[in-house]
C-alpha cells in the first residue's frame, strides 16, 4: 500500500493495515463499476434500463424508477425513514442535491462499494 492508502501491484498481503480485506478497498475504474452494476441489476425480472436525464443509466420497473448511476457514483430513491437507517449505518450518504429528500448517494469506486450499490438496488427492487 502507497502512503494515500491505495493498493499497488506488489504488494502480497490480503490484509490492509486497518484489517480490512484488500477486496473491500481495491479501486475499479467508474467504466468497471458501471458495467457490473449494468450487468447484474438489468438481469432481475421487470428492470428496464435507460439514459437517464442528467447523464448515466437510469433503472425502472415500469414507471418507477430503482436508481441511476453516474459513474463513480450511483443514486437511489427510498422512504425518508429507510434513507436515515442507510446513512446512519453508512451504507449512503444523503443525495448530493436533494440532502433533505429521501435519494441517497453512494460511491463506486471500490469492489466492495459496488457490491454494497448492488445490494441497495436490491433492497429497493423488493419494496
Amino acid at each position: 500500500m502507497n502512503s494515500k492508502g491505495i493498493w499497488v501491484k506488489n504488494e502480497n498481503s490480503t490484509a490492509a493495515a486497518d484489517g480490512r480485506n484488500k477486496a473491500d478497498v481495491e479501486l475499479i475504474t467508474p467504466r468497471h463499476a458501471d458495467e457490473a452494476v449494468i450487468r447484474e441489476v438489468s438481469s432481475w425480472k421487470g428492470v428496464s434500463v435507460h439514459d437517464h436525464r442528467f447523464g448515466g443509466v437510469e433503472f425502472r420497473v415500469g414507471r418507477r424508477e430503482l436508481g441511476h448511476l453516474h459513474g463513480t457514483f450511483a443514486d437511489l430513491p427510498f422512504r425518508r425513514q429507510v434513507r436515515d437507517e442507510l446513512v446512519a449505518a453508512g451504507r449512503a450518504r444523503p443525495h448530493h442535491v436533494l440532502p433533505d429528500s429521501g435519494w441517497v448517494t453512494v460511491p463506486m469506486r471500490s469492489k466492495a462499494e459496488v457490491e454494497n450499490v448492488i445490494a441497495l438496488f436490491r433492497k429497493n427492487y423488493e419494496r
